[in-house]
């Protein structure tokens, strides 16, 4: 039965799982491009890696000095 839920969910979490990534990649790329951020780098890569959507966002809203 568990399985029968799963495979009902799948095609909702799959998307949402490739933003995730996406987000988490642009993130980690343009954090390595900036020249100085708001808090040392290893700290934004360690939000940007373990906390899911919002570490991210928060990254691109908090993170960067422009």
């Amino acid at each position: 039965m568990d399985v029968d839920i799963l495979m009902r969910y799948l095609p909702l979490l799959i998307p949402i799982a490739l933003i995730q990534f996406a987000l988490m990649v642009a993130a980690l790329l343009d954090l390595r491009k900036q020249p100085a951020t708001r808090g040392p780098k290893w700290a934004w890569v360690l939000v940007i890696v373990f906390i899911n959507f919002i570490g991210p966002l928060l990254y691109f809203v908090l993170g960067r000095e422009e």
